[in-house]
């Protein structure tokens, strides 16, 4: 087993914990007085891969932890965090938009058909679930959509554009240069800065001095991958794999 410190035992301050501890169901009954603790204990299982059952004892019993990150992430509540502070700190000027795939490991690829909503697909990769994210001008992550990694980069963009708010750039690398994305785009008053693609009949205009911002949404992606249960995928139900996304985003972006 590996052990925890007391000094690094706590990965979120009370200041922060104050932060996310309004969107926690109440307890009924004695109040939990271990919230700290147990969100500390599923960062560090989320963060460096571990199973549940090899959480450090110094987080108490590993099916309280695995128990209280399920149900919280079905009652929605990291999602519900994760909106909240997106929301209330986004600069929208500027926004980006860009997918990875994120490898699924053969534990959550192994009830696919057993009806779990899985969303893993098979790609030339493998495996895989793709993660559609869009950023803010600092590159912090305000929308997020999970899909089958062979869904193409349109089809995330088709659920995501429709829900951002008014901005008046939005920017984004060749695989969604797409007609209806720029028209799309437009209508809404905002300018695409997308290059055309190398076989493009006509290229478009695109100011390239912004287009080099790209690297945020880039740094951002590798910044979340980082957390090894986001960079493989342990998780057999899409929701709860999401709510480890959201979660990650909360500590290293809002927090």
């Amino acid at each position: 087993d590996m052990e925890v410190s007391m000094s690094t035992l706590f990965y979120l301050s009370s200041a922060q914990m104050d932060v996310i501890c309004p969107f926690f169901p109440r307890s009924r009954g004695i109040p939990r007085k271990d919230d700290q603790k147990i969100i500390s204990g599923i960062i560090h299982v989320l963060k460096f891969g571990l199973r549940w059952k090899d959480a450090p004892k110094e987080y108490g019993p590993y099916k309280t932890l695995y128990n209280r990150f399920v149900r919280w992430s079905n009652m929605g509540v990291f999602k519900k965090i994760f909106t909240a502070l997106s929301e209330s700190t986004q600069d929208t000027s500027l926004l980006m938009i860009d997918a990875t795939c994120l490898k699924a490991h053969k534990t959550a690829a192994s009830l696919r058909k057993k009806g779990f909503l899985s969303l893993i697909g098979r790609t030339k990769g493998g495996l895989n679930t793709k993660l559609h994210v869009v950023c803010d001008s600092d590159g912090r992550p305000i929308r997020t959509l999970l899909t089958a990694g062979t869904i193409s980069d349109y089809g995330g963009a088709a659920c995501l554009l429709p829900t951002l708010p008014s901005t008046r750039i939005l920017l984004a690398d060749r695989g969604y240069d797409a007609g209806w994305i720029r028209s799309f785009l437009k209508n809404r008053g905002c300018t695409p800065c997308i290059p055309s693609r190398k076989n493009a009949k006509s290229q478009e205009y695109y100011d390239k001095k912004q287009y080099r911002q790209r690297h945020k949404i880039e740094n951002m992606f590798s910044r979340l991958k980082d957390w090894r249960r986001i960079a493989t995928r342990y998780d057999c139900c899409a929701h709860t794999f999401l709510s480890a996304i959201h979660l990650a985003a909360i500590v290293i972006f809002y927090l």
